[in-house]
């Protein structure tokens, strides 16, 4: 074997070699648009090697030659990209987020002359966390407002694996603390079985929200609706420029007219000549 890193339990693991590295993270970034830069190069290595030992393969240039077999890209591609994909989410994340679409987004489109429905699209829905945010924010100024509007949630993810996990909407308690507390008795269900201390959306609340595959960089998102609300945060930072401009002309081609885009606080959509004007924090609006 080539040399390698030490890991737990004293077992030596192996290393990614330059040579590997750059094969690797070339493919995810053609398949994927992320882009993996050297200073992700321990990161990557690590999730990667979870997927040497299911695979019994004793290092990266055998997990190379399986990968790039005809065989390999169709049954490993999901693993990888499910492995080397960032998931970190929270419910209520960017909380003011949350408050401005309440306060601000949702009586703005609720006072539309005819309308009697609002969608919203969580663009990088992960393992639901977002999306199931979006949907108790919905439900709480529908009772509030007292209006018969249809509220529909779309939630996308390039991994399969975390969207089922957003499909099972099961949560460990600690998960859950950023949830405020009446809103955990209205919208949550506890396990009947206390000491595995988990939690389950309730089913009106995941009625209101669908789950879709979807990887950003590809095609125009044909099989999407257009949307009044989008979330698409802390997700176009993990790819180069050029492609942030083509994933935001996308979703701006998915945003209904006067529809609202939150980004996450770290993101800049300056210089991309988007039909957008400043809501808010980080929020949005369509102009054209």
């Amino acid at each position: 074997m080539k040399g390698g890193t030490p890991g737990s339990e004293g077992l030596i693991l192996p290393s990614l070699s330059a040579g590997d590295f750059n094969r690797l993270s070339e493919f995810v970034n053609a398949r994927t648009g992320l882009k993996i830069t050297d200073g992700k190069k321990s990161l990557f290595e690590s999730r990667l090697q979870n997927r040497l030992r299911k695979l019994g393969l004793k290092d990266f240039g055998e997990y190379c030659e399986f990968l790039f077999s005809g065989e390999g890209i169709e049954a490993e591609l999901q693993h990888m990209i499910d492995a080397v994909t960032t998931h970190k989410t929270d419910f209520f994340r960017e909380a003011d987020h949350f408050d401005f679409l309440a306060d601000a987004v949702l009586p703005k489109l609720a006072e539309t002359p005819g309308r009697s429905s609002i969608a919203a699209w969580s663009a990088a829905c992960s393992t639901g966390e977002e999306p199931y945010t979006i949907a108790m924010v919905l439900s709480e100024y529908r009772q509030k407002a007292g209006r018969d509007l249809n509220f529909t949630v779309l939630a996308t993810d390039i991994s399969s694996g975390v969207l089922q996990a957003a499909i099972r909407a099961i949560y460990r308690e600690d998960q859950i603390l950023p949830i405020p507390v009446h809103l955990r008795k209205k919208y949550l269900l506890r396990s009947k079985e206390r000491s595995k201390r988990l939690v389950r959306m309730a089913p009106g609340l995941r009625a209101m929200v669908s789950f879709s595959p979807l990887n950003l960089i590809d095609g125009d998102f044909g099989g999407i609706e257009p949307a009044d609300i989008i979330f698409c945060r802390n997700v176009v930072i993990y790819f180069g420029r050029d492609v942030q401009k083509k994933i935001l002309w996308r979703i701006c081609g998915k945003l209904a007219p006067d529809g609202y885009l939150f980004m996450g606080h770290s993101e800049a959509i300056h210089g991309f000549g988007l039909p957008l004007v400043k809501a808010g924090p980080s929020v949005y609006r369509r102009t054209v």
